[in-house]
């Protein structure tokens, strides 16, 4: 096995399942990726069809699994959250806040919430081991994505699924409730992240009562939830669903903080500093044999019009210009290869309407 195949094998593509507390527990405890070095277009040369083959795949392994960057956005929303979790240490007899990380699609809602819950979780670990009091496994945060039309089962059917509970599927609504509770104490998890909120439907009767049991579960558990979901202050999760005078007595919105997150500006000198910065610190990462300072930040309007400061989209365009700078052995990123390159639908519609 050549070298680049055995960094594969080490370093190769992580398939976490989040929703899970193997895959969660997994993604907690990842060791950065090794590091290699870039090589030039002579040594390339030098590698045997393989060797080259594997070494292109481990570079477009690396180059797709950009770092998670302290952006403007993210310490803002870090600062939201932290300000939340100064409650979470209360005790367990007194109400705790919750957060809503409330945004549009494409802007690290999901990346904001795991990253903060993985250092979360990484602290309690440091702290108090991998084991409770009572012998169960420690688990301090809990990650729980919903689905399309969920409904109150669906949901402790979710957070029962994390924990890999037995009786998923013979337990009724209401005893299904009280094992998640059971769980969230015993392995005393103190971060609910529970992700694509905006599938809830909170003016249907099923979405109220979702509404209505998440209330009570942050009622018996002694547990901080961050909520995180596409627009859902339009979609009444504040209002719980409620119109006109009997909104203001929903008892989320004052229970609930929203952490919206915006996308890059480039209309303005600090918006502009921002989203260049952004771009400098990826060109460190890239591995092209002709990568060179500046590749990004010289095209860093063409790359904001593409992508509309939306950093999902800009990681899938620095991912496939990568592949297709690799592919052609042009070994750098050019104006004609980001031309060349094809982003998601709303990235591209976007773009040519500007």
């Amino acid at each position: 096995m050549n070298r680049w195949a055995r960094w594969l094998a080490d370093n190769g593509t992580a398939r976490y399942q989040l929703s899970r507390k193997k895959g969660w527990d997994a993604f907690v405890h990842s060791a950065p990726r090794e590091s290699f070095d870039v090589l030039t277009r002579t040594e390339m040369t030098r590698l045997s069809g393989e060797e080259r083959e594997d070494y292109n795949e481990a570079r477009m392994v690396w180059n797709a699994n950009l770092p998670t960057i302290k952006t403007s956005q993210l310490t803002a929303a870090y600062s939201v959250i932290d300000q939340v979790l100064a409650s979470g240490r209360r005790d367990g007899d007194k109400l705790r806040g919750s957060v809503v990380i409330d945004a549009e699609p494409g802007l690290g809602k999901t990346t904001i919430a795991t990253r903060y819950a993985r250092d979360f979780h990484r602290r309690a670990y440091r702290r108090e081991g991998p084991v409770t009091l009572g012998g169960h496994q420690r688990l301090p945060v809990a990650f729980v994505p919903l689905s399309a039309g969920i409904t109150l089962k669906g949901l402790n059917q979710q957070i029962l699924r994390f924990y890999g509970h037995p009786a998923i599927d013979r337990a009724s609504t209401s005893k299904l409730g009280a094992l998640a509770v059971d769980c969230v104490t015993s392995c005393e998890t103190r971060l609910v992240v529970l992700d694509d909120l905006h599938f809830v439907d909170f003016k249907h009767r099923n979405g109220i009562e979702v509404s209505n049991h998440l209330k009570g579960l942050a009622n018996e558990m002694a547990a901080t939830f961050v909520y995180v979901g596409v627009q859902l202050a339009e979609k009444r999760f504040f209002d719980e669903g409620q119109l006109g005078e009997q909104a203001a007595y929903a008892q989320t919105s004052r229970r609930a903080t929203r952490c919206p997150v915006a996308p890059f500006a480039v209309d303005t000198d600090p918006g502009l500093r921002s989203w260049i910065s952004l771009l400098r610190t990826l060109e460190g990462h890239i591995k092209l044999a002709d990568a060179h300072e500046g590749m990004l930040v010289e095209q860093a309007k063409v790359l904001h019009r593409r992508t509309q400061g939306r950093i999902a989209s800009l990681t899938n365009l620095i991912d496939r210009v990568c592949y297709l700078a690799i592919a052609s052995g042009t070994e750098t990123i050019t104006p004609e290869l980001i031309a060349a390159t094809t982003i998601d639908n709303a990235g591209e519609s976007a773009a040519r309407t500007a």
